[in-house]
C-alpha cells in the first residue's frame, strides 16, 4: 500500500494540487479536507495532478466531486490533469468526463523543467 502524499504549489492561474499514491475509502478524507481548505479567487482554476496516483476508489472520486463543488462555490474552475487508464474509465462510465475538465500530462521533459 503506498500512502497518500500531495503537495500544492500556487501559479499564476490558481492552486495546482499533486496527488500521489492511493486514495481510497481511509486516504479519500485528507484529500477532501485539504482540497475544502485551498483559498480560491473567481476566475481561477484548481488543478489536480493525478500523474502519479497509483490507486483510485469510488470515495477518491467522491473527493473530486467535493474539489469541483469547492471549486465551483468560489467562481472557479477544476481540471484533472494526467488523471491514470483506470481513472479515465471511471470518470466516462459515470459520466463525469462530461463534468470534469480533463487534461492530458505532460512528457517527463516538460515536467521536469516545471520542477526546475
Amino acid at each position: 500500500m503506498s500512502p497518500l502524499t500531495t503537495t500544492v504549489h500556487n501559479t499564476g492561474t490558481g492552486p495546482l494540487l499533486r496527488i500521489a499514491g492511493e486514495l481510497d475509502y481511509s486516504t479519500a478524507p485528507e484529500l477532501r479536507e485539504l482540497v475544502t481548505g485551498l483559498p480560491l479567487e473567481p476566475g481561477q482554476r484548481l488543478v489536480l495532478d493525478l500523474a502519479h496516483l497509483g490507486f483510485c476508489d469510488s470515495s477518491g472520486i467522491t473527493a473530486f466531486i467535493v474539489a469541483r463543488n469547492h471549486a465551483l462555490a468560489h467562481d472557479a474552475d477544476i481540471t484533472l490533469l494526467a488523471a491514470p487508464g483506470p481513472v479515465l474509465r471511471v470518470l466516462r462510465v459515470t459520466g463525469l468526463d462530461q463534468v470534469f475538465s480533463l487534461a492530458p500530462g505532460q512528457d517527463a521533459r516538460t515536467e521536469r523543467a516545471a520542477d526546475g
